[in-house]
């Protein structure tokens, strides 16, 4: 009985450290440097001395939590979810491409999600997260092809209800009205804010697909529609690919990008389309449509047979056969699971092995 309560005090101990592991430290703490994958640009305005000649800035985001090094979405947003009375910092730099001097606007203003979209506000419009939002620079005066790096700071007062919030940190550039422009030109680039409020954990992210329909454009082309509702407790930013088999005989097609600027709140739902080639047969196929946001990632599949015009519509595949998975990290509490599964086997030969001794 004694090798039996030793074993059990182990297998405690190992649980209790595997789970202190996976509770996430502080974004200060775990803050890195690196180089992402994602670049935003924009045409600013034309030069006032060069109407045709087009001005480009960029920006892009330098840190993320050492937690979401593996997660695309925060590779190119700032993305975190903070206890109240929080404070995290992160980098972006901005850059000018073009062969001139450009002075530049840095600020965050508002943004939500509707309908599918992230929806930028207009202006300098404030929300809550800009509220919280300060950034150490306000303006650059950037050489030709010159780049600076801008800290974002974000601090979250201690009385901050739970929810989910969005915003944009912009740079802007553009050229004011003046006597000989009576138009002020302006563009813009930014990184989304997506910054979830509460204790403990961050809620799960996931999604599952309804539904799939075929269809045809106006142009003609073949389309596949998929539905997506969130089902965590996370905002999503769809992408996706389509792949068809078992066409008339027997072709494959594929893979077909979906249509991006999917994203989804919590609980929403929309749809995903997926462009396909005008002189594809009707069939009927076996479409398969990987869907995914950040690490988590759902495939589907469904036979479906487009219809012959745009204006007949395909039938809708109410049922379809998905599975998913975690992409990234082997997720912690299934990796608790099974050390504690091993610990248990281990414990039960040993246990017995000590009552013989006795």
């Amino acid at each position: 009985m004694k090798g039996a309560r030793r074993c059990l005090a182990l297998l405690l101990v190992l649980g209790f450290a595997q789970t202190a592991g996976a509770m996430p430290a502080s974004a200060r703490e775990t803050r890195e440097t690196r180089e992402p994958a994602g670049v935003t640009r924009a045409a600013g305005a034309p030069s006032p001395d060069d109407p045709t000649a087009h001005r480009t800035i960029g920006i892009r985001l330098l840190d993320a939590p050492e937690s979401r090094r593996a997660d695309p979405r925060a590779q190119a947003y700032i993305v975190d979810h903070l206890a109240p009375g929080s404070t995290i910092e992160r980098r972006v730099e901005v850059f000018n491409e073009s062969p001139e001097p450009m002075h530049v606007d840095l600020y965050a203003a508002a943004a939500t999600i509707a309908k599918g979209r992230f929806t930028f506000a207009r202006g300098r419009t404030p929300d809550e997260l800009t509220g919280w939002t300060s950034l150490d620079r306000t303006g650059l005066d950037l050489a030709a092809s010159a780049t600076a790096r801008v800290r974002t700071t974000i601090r979250v007062p201690k009385d901050a209800a739970e929810g989910e919030r969005y915003g944009v940190v912009w740079a802007q550039t553009g050229t004011p009205a003046d006597r000989s422009h009576t138009v002020t030109m302006l563009g813009r680039v930014g990184v989304r804010m997506y910054i979830d409020v509460g204790p403990g954990g961050e809620p799960p992210s996931d999604f599952k697909i309804d539904g799939i329909r075929s269809t045809r454009a106006a142009d003609g082309r073949a389309e596949v529609h998929a539905r997506i509702h969130n089902t965590g407790g996370r905002a999503l930013d769809i992408s996706g690919a389509l792949s068809l088999r078992d066409g008339p005989s027997g072709l494959r097609a594929g893979p077909f990008a979906a249509r991006t600027g999917t994203s989804l709140a919590p609980g929403d739902a929309a749809e995903v389309v997926v462009p396909l080639d005008a002189r594809l047969p009707d069939g009927p196929w076996t479409v398969a449509l990987t869907a995914r946001s950040g690490l988590v990632e759902r495939t589907a599949r469904a036979k479906v047979t487009f219809p012959d015009s745009p204006e007949a519509a395909g039938e809708v595949v109410a049922s379809v056969t998905q599975q998913g998975q975690l992409l990234g990290r082997f997720p912690t509490l299934v990796a608790v699971g099974l050390s504690a599964l091993l610990l248990v086997a281990l414990c039960l030969p040993v246990s017995r092995f000590l009552r013989r001794r006795r």
